[in-house]
Formats: structure tokens, sequence, C-alpha cells
């Protein structure tokens, strides 16, 4: 049976990304300690707690998913913004984009009984358009131990290349057990899967994605984070939420009022008061993506 590389936390990002590429997963250990993950869930436990059993079999009927992290939680914000994902992240999507974007955010809680989820690739998000690039870097942090037992996630290591009907073997398929506080990072392109419960405790991990700046997000942090909310947030935070220029021509908009109230086209920055060129359309000083057009 395949297994997954345990890596210490201060792996350099650029050793992370190579092995990422290689084998589509691996595990950073004790990142977080017991009391960042105690006040965490001080913070996020109501919210946990209020969300109900997945509708479908894919969801899962016996787990819940909670999302919206970025404003509800200021520890999930540490997560969201950790310096040393988001430098790995950066080696690993900058071959594709200008600028990458956080995706999703989401408590995961599988539940005693809840049955295996069928094997999948997070890429099929968009659907199977995507085999050609890597539009993906996923982060899973164990809140909980993660066991065999419990529902660690299913991971099929080296399956990145494979093709979208691959029909996965059981003993292709290893489990991401780690301690809480480690976390589990992933490709876009690699099979994975909730593990079964077959415990009496729940298993609880935090999904936090990132995703290519050209892509429409999972979580619409648009809705999740309006602008009025946004404000709050550090810059670093507004521009993954999405804030910002995807790349040149990216994302700009028109702001409503009266003629000349405002410049006619601004970057998402403009929405949260920041002051803006009246002419800028992204962030890059020659706009090469054009010249080809």
């Amino acid at each position: 049976m395949p297994e997954i590389q345990h890596l210490p936390s201060g792996t350099d990002k650029h050793i992370i990304s190579a092995r990422l590429k290689q084998d589509g997963a691996l595990i950073l250990d004790d990142v977080i300690n017991p009391e960042f993950i105690k006040a965490l869930r001080a913070e996020t436990d109501p919210y946990m707690d209020a969300t109900q059993n997945g509708a479908d079999d894919f969801t899962g009927r016996l787990t819940t998913r909670t999302g919206g992290l970025l404003m509800r939680s200021e520890k999930c914000r540490s997560l969201i913004g950790h310096p040393k994902i988001l430098a790995a992240c950066d080696v690993f999507l900058s071959p594709f984009c200008e600028r990458f974007q956080l995706h999703l955010t989401q408590i995961i809680r599988i539940r005693p009984g809840q049955p295996a989820q069928q094997i999948h690739r997070d890429r099929w998000a968009w659907g199977k358009h995507l085999a050609h690039v890597e539009p993906q870097f996923n982060a899973i942090w164990a809140i909980t131990d993660f066991t065999n037992k419990n529902g660690a996630t299913q991971v099929v290591p080296g399956s990145t290349a494979w093709p979208d009907d691959q029909k996965i073997r059981a003993d292709q398929i290893t489990q991401a057990e780690m301690k809480a506080g480690s976390v589990l990072i992933y490709s876009g392109s690699v099979f994975h899967g909730g593990g079964e419960n077959r415990s009496d405790e729940d298993r609880i991990g935090i999904n936090i994605t990132y995703a290519l700046g050209w892509l429409r997000q999972e979580e619409n942090q648009y809705l999740a984070c309006p602008p009025e909310l946004a404000k709050t947030l550090p810059p670093e935070l507004q521009q993954l939420a999405g804030y910002a220029m995807g790349q040149y021509a990216l994302g700009y908009y028109t702001p409503p009022g009266f003629p000349g109230e405002h410049p006619e086209v601004v970057p998402p920055e403009y929405a949260l008061g920041h002051s803006v060129s009246q002419s800028m359309m992204g962030t890059s000083a020659e706009p090469d993506a054009l010249k080809e057009t």
C-alpha cells in the first residue's frame, strides 16, 4: 500500500511543492499547538454544532460542513493566511496564474457511522475541463486526530496524472493518519475522499483551499464576505478573498452612481474604500497576456 510522506512543519516551500507535484499529497506535522486548537474550537464549535448533516451521499448524511470561516473566526483567519502554507501555495500554483485566491473554507465533521466518501478529484468542481493545468492547492487541518478508524482522509498517492475515468483499487488507497495540529496538503488532481468513521467519536478537520485567480471560487467569498465586512480584514486577506485583480484586465468593475461620481473602471479594492488610479486595470506594468490577442 502506498504511503503519504510526513514532513516537519519547517520544511522548505520548494520541497513541499516538489513533493506535491510528485505524490499529490503530503502531511506537515505539528504546525499548530493544542492551545490554538482549543481557542479555535471556542470560536467555531457553536457554528459547527448548528450545522445540519449533508443531504446526499457525497456530502455525507452523517457529515456536517460549516463554511464562511473567513468572517466567523479569528483563528481560522490565521490558518487561511498562514505564511508557510501561502508560500508553498504560491510556488505550486504560480506556473498557472498571476495571483491565487481563496477557494473555500469548511469545517468538515465526519460523525460515527459515516461511510467512506466516493473517491474523486477536487478539480472536478469545474467539471472535467482542467486536466491540462493544476487549479488547486488544498489543506485539511486536523482539529482532532485523524485515524484509520475515525475517518482519516483517503488518498491515492501518485494519481495526479491518471485519467479521470481511472478505476481505483483498494490497494492503491491509503489514509492520511495524523495528529491534531498537523495538516494534509493535497492537489486538486489527486484522487481522494473522506474516510469511513467506524469509531464512536467525531473526526473534525478544517478544509481551506486556494485556487487560480482566474477561476470561479467554490465558496462565493463576495457573498460570504461582502465589502462592508471585508473592509475590516487586513489587506492580504482582502486580496485572498478576491478583492484584487486576477491579472491585467481581469476583475475590474464600473461603480454604480451618478455621471462622474466615480472613476469609470476600477479594481475590486475600490469597493473597500482604497484609493486607486482612474486608469488602473490591474497590477501588471505590461499586459503581456494581451500581446497576442
